[in-house]
């Protein structure tokens, strides 16, 4: 009788499980699907297209500036990622690893900066970004999330676990203080690193505030930019058909991020979760 009554739980359980995942699937199959279909299938409003329709894949590739927005946020994405675990990891590992003055002090302003909302920092960014010269740039789009007060936080945390006793053997042995970090320190986090480059890359790719503000060409525009401007562009009205075609393509890097590192997300925002 128990054991009739775990599998009844066990049934119910799964039956939600497959409803969420049935609302949680809906809205990307439907975008697929409507990528699809021809514009007038498109306000017809059926689920599946009454014709498979490729122009729209063919026109945003040959007639718009789609692969150049790919391109940009694909370097974008990256390069901030590789920068943020690098620099993030080795300030984090100063905070938690090296005892000096005014180290809390540094900490806590560096937290502190977590409090200002972005909306108030993109007016100074772009006078810094305007002094420099590098409005409607790669550096330009870059350079506010170089380095990262949240990437700081959670790689100190993480840091804090290493075991002081393995960092001083290899002090001991001769090992220099970068070479400590990169050799011994980091391979001890590796959750961590994973969970930071995942949600680093992902924040960048979707990125829209900062990138639509410092860029003034569609040679230079990311994807969201790019998809949005595009949006409201035709003055013929919006063909949501090729806005499908956008966003269908604009989420394979954030499905093949998913299927490849889930175990690493899954993992780090656990691990997130718990270290103190």
């Amino acid at each position: 009788m128990q054991r009739k009554k775990k599998d009844i739980g066990a049934v119910i359980i799964h039956l939600f499980l497959i409803a969420g995942v049935i609302i949680v699937a809906f809205p990307f199959v439907w975008m697929i699907l409507s990528s699809l279909k021809s514009i007038s299938d498109f306000y017809n409003f059926t689920f599946l297209p009454k014709k498979i329709d490729w122009s729209g894949y063919e026109y945003i590739f040959k007639e718009t500036e789609f692969l150049r927005w790919y391109w940009n946020s694909i370097v974008v994405a990256i390069i901030v990622t590789i920068s943020c675990l690098i620099f993030n990891s080795l300030v984090g590992y100063v905070l938690a690893k090296h005892r000096f003055p005014g180290a809390k002090v540094v900490f806590i302003l560096i937290l502190s900066t977590l409090m200002i909302p972005t909306e108030m920092l993109v007016i100074p960014w772009y006078v810094m970004g305007s002094d420099f010269g590098w409005v409607d740039t790669f550096w330009g789009i870059m350079f506010p999330g170089l380095i990262e007060a949240f990437g700081i936080f959670l790689m100190r945390q993480f840091m804090l676990g290493v075991p002081d006793d393995i960092l001083d053997a290899a002090r001991i042995d001769g090992m220099g203080e970068f070479k400590i970090w990169w050799r011994i320190a980091l391979p001890q986090v590796k959750p961590a690193l994973s969970a930071l480059g995942i949600i680093t890359f992902l924040g960048n790719w979707n990125a829209y505030l900062w990138p639509v503000i410092i860029t003034a060409t569609d040679n230079m525009r990311t994807l969201p930019v790019g998809i949005s401007l595009f949006s409201t562009a035709d003055a013929g009205g919006i063909k949501w058909n090729l806005i499908m075609c956008m966003s269908t393509m604009a989420v394979i890097p954030m499905i093949i991020v998913f299927l490849f590192f889930q175990k690493r997300i899954v993992e780090g925002i656990a691990l997130t979760g718990v270290k103190g």
